[in-house]
């Protein structure tokens, strides 16, 4: 019984060794007024690069010749390996052509600040040559980072959609904002309206009484 729990244990920490050495996920929340970038470390040559991001006022603020959001992934030698023109989110896949940092960039080619849900993933998954290297390394331990990144994908298709879900909500907000205040502004200016008919009606009628009498 003891071994049985051990074996259990040893199985669970081995997971929790391979989540951190063979992956790595950021999300975070960019204000973009010109150009702003985000900066990741990939540790291992052809590691997988992924991730998603959303432009999270577009619906509210965006018209429709607005030319959209340019995304632009470059590499630690200075080379562009990904780039996305003019939209309001999308998502990204890549192989590291080298390992370093990286700089993820986005482009708002107007003044109003845009505010972009942005999600990365880096993920390893262990070699031949990776094998060879490391003796603690074996096949068990690479279908287990194998299923951790199919497992990864899902996270990041959840994130993107929750994010989607998060603009369509502040569309929606604004959109009934902008019913009431409309509705509210009709209302006063129907109202404003009928006062002057009345103070001109009352007047014209002033005009006609005095005629009468003269």
């Amino acid at each position: 019984m003891m071994d049985q729990t051990q074996r259990k244990m040893c199985g669970v920490l081995m997971c929790l060794m391979l989540s951190c050495l063979f992956g790595r996920s950021d999300s975070l929340s960019v204000t973009v007024n010109d150009v702003e970038c985000v900066y990741d470390y990939v540790p291992y040559d052809g590691d997988s690069v992924s991730g998603n991001f959303v432009v999270v006022d577009h619906h509210i603020f965006w018209s429709s010749d607005h030319p959209g959001i340019d995304f632009t992934v470059t590499s630690p030698a200075g080379n562009t390996v990904h780039n996305i023109k003019g939209t309001s989110g999308d998502k990204f896949q890549f192989k590291a052509p080298t390992y370093g940092t990286y700089k993820f960039c986005f482009h708002n080619p107007y003044s109003t600040p845009e505010t972009v849900s942005f999600y990365i993933h880096v993920g390893h998954i262990p070699s031949e040559h990776d094998l060879a290297k490391d003796e603690h390394l074996d096949p068990i331990n690479v279908k287990i980072a194998e299923l951790r990144e199919a497992l990864e994908s899902v996270t990041a298709e959840q994130k993107y959609l929750r994010a989607r879900d998060a603009r369509h909500r502040h569309t929606n907000e604004s959109t009934r904002k902008r019913v009431v205040f409309y509705t509210v502004g009709e209302y006063l200016l129907l109202a404003a309206v009928s006062v002057l008919q009345v103070i001109y009606i009352r007047h014209l009628f002033g005009k006609s009484v005095a005629y009468n009498r003269v």
